[in-house]
C-alpha cells in the first residue's frame, strides 16, 4: 500500500479508502477490485481530494454519495462513479448522466410524497439519511446560482 494510505469499515458496513494522490490510481484499483470477483456486483464512489486536515471529516460525502449513484443505476453491474460527475444543475435537470437521474428521480418522489423524507424514503426504498444527502444534493446545483 502507498505511503500515508488507509483503509478502514464505516460503521454502516462500506469499505474506504483514503489515498494520498488524485489522478488514475481509484480506476486502477477499482479494476483490481472488480476483478477478483466478475460475478459479483461491486459498487463504488470517488470523491475531490481533500485540501488538508481539517477537510478529512466531510470527505466521506462525496465518494459515498457516488457509491449511493453507482448502487441505484447499476444494482446488479459493477459501476464505479466518481462525484465530480454531478457538477451542474444541467445535468441533474436533463438526467444525461445516470447518477443524475437518480436526483432527478429522488427529487420528483420527493414532491410527490409532499417533502415527506419518510415516505420518500419508503417509496424509493432507502434509509431516509440517503434521502437527505440526495436532497442536498438537488439543493447545491439548484441553488448554486442564487444570489446571496
Amino acid at each position: 500500500m502507498a505511503p500515508g494510505a488507509a483503509v478502514g469499515r464505516l460503521p454502516e458496513g462500506l469499505a474506504f479508502a483514503v489515498l494520498p494522490t488524485a489522478g488514475d490510481v481509484p480506476a486502477e484499483v477499482w479494476a483490481l477490485v472488480a476483478g477478483c470477483e466478475p460475478g459479483v456486483p461491486l459498487h463504488g464512489g470517488t470523491g475531490s481530494a481533500a485540501t488538508g486536515p481539517g477537510a478529512l471529516a466531510g470527505a466521506p460525502a462525496q465518494p459515498r454519495y457516488a457509491f449511493t449513484s453507482a448502487h441505484g443505476t447499476a444494482p446488479d453491474a459493477s459501476a464505479l462513479l466518481d462525484a465530480g460527475a454531478f457538477t451542474s444543475l444541467a445535468a441533474l435537470l436533463t438526467g444525461e448522466r445516470a447518477a443524475s437521474a437518480v436526483l432527478l428521480s429522488t427529487l420528483e418522489t420527493f414532491l410527490a410524497c409532499d417533502g415527506s423524507w419518510a415516505r420518500t424514503a419508503e417509496a424509493l426504498h432507502l434509509h431516509v439519511n440517503t434521502v437527505h444527502y440526495r436532497m442536498q444534493r438537488v439543493e447545491h446545483f439548484t441553488c448554486a446560482t442564487c444570489p446571496g
